[in-house]
């Protein structure tokens, strides 16, 4: 089924998917990294209604929490999938009330009406519940410990999902990109053009995750449970690229990368400098290791996921 645009579908439509036994799918956050390719991938899956915070026909915006709920009763969905999130890292610690509006108050409404209708909710989380200790890549049953603001409502987020809604997927993920809207990799080039030298961190260990590769598994976790009515896969998944590298090393591929694809650059790969986390003060304290264990979602899913240089050299040649 074609993904159908807010502001074109209409309650007949809903109620004549409901009636032929096509699954109805609500996404929430379409125009995010994530969401856009959730469009593409959720699509032949059933009759799929994608909203944003400006919607006109059905609510999106994750701070007026009653009509998102009224929302789903309208839409009456058999899959709920939840791209919407506060992001801006280093501005949740100056608004935290909405951080935590949008990032877990919101995500337990949702979860509440989609227990009501016994549908399955899908929601995105992040490596920030962890504190960043260590070396090793973290489970899904070690301990969280946020570091900042975003960190803390994106955990109650995953607890109220918990909670509420027994049919769940919670992928938490990590250094998400895509070649639609701003990433780190984009950052890169545009200053790679302007600058001589670069400073980038090299003690922050994760691994770059391409948005169409969430939305793939997403996807194809979604048809899995949809085959084999698979409620003993409800649960929380670490869900990354393999792999992992820093900030710097994850700027040097993206640059290399481009001066072999013949883009004009001013800044050599030997002058990407390395600096500590220490030597860049934001708002926000970011965890050190960002390492996420996926054995459990290649294992539930039968997948296996790509080193994170794939998915970013098949982004760099869509961009350069």
């Amino acid at each position: 089924m074609a993904a159908t645009e807010s502001g074109l579908i209409n309650n007949t439509q809903v109620n004549m998917a409901a009636a032929t036994d096509i699954p109805t799918i609500l996404l929430f956050g379409k125009s995010g990294q994530v969401g856009w390719e959730l469009q593409r991938s959720l699509a032949p899956l059933g009759e799929l209604i994608a909203v944003d915070f400006d919607s006109k026909d059905f609510c999106g915006d994750f701070a007026n929490l009653a009509m998102l709920a009224d929302t789903v009763r309208r839409v009456k969905p058999s899959i709920i999938v939840n791209a919407a999130a506060h992001t801006a890292v280093d501005k949740a610690e100056s608004e935290p009330n909405l951080a935590r509006t949008i990032n877990a108050l919101a995500p337990e409404v949702i979860a509440k009406e989609a227990q009501k209708l016994n549908a399955w909710m899908v929601h995105y989380s992040t490596d920030y519940v962890f504190d960043g200790s260590g070396e090793n890549a973290w489970l899904e049953t070690d301990q969280v410990s946020p570091l900042n603001v975003y960190g803390k409502t994106k955990w109650e987020g995953e607890q109220a999902i918990t909670n509420n809604c027994n049919k769940h997927l919670i992928f938490r993920t990590s250094w998400v990109y895509a070649a639609r809207g701003h990433n780190f990799a984009k950052t890169m080039l545009r200053l790679a053009k302007e600058r001589d030298s670069l400073s980038v961190i090299d003690d922050q260990i994760g691994a770059p995750t391409g948005a169409e590769l969430l939305a793939d598994v997403t996807a194809l976790a979604l048809r899995q449970i949809q085959q084999t009515n698979g409620g003993d896969l409800a649960g929380l998944y670490h869900l990354v690229a393999g792999g992992h590298t820093s900030w710097h090393g994850f700027a040097s591929f993206v640059i290399n990368h481009a001066v072999k694809a013949g883009v004009s650059l001013q800044v050599q790969n030997n002058a990407i400098k390395k600096i500590a986390t220490s030597e860049y003060t934001t708002p926000a304290k970011r965890p050190l290791n960002s390492r996420l264990n996926t054995d459990k979602v290649q294992t539930a899913f039968n997948i296996t996921l790509p080193t994170w240089q794939t998915g970013v050299a098949r982004m760099l040649a869509e961009i350069l």
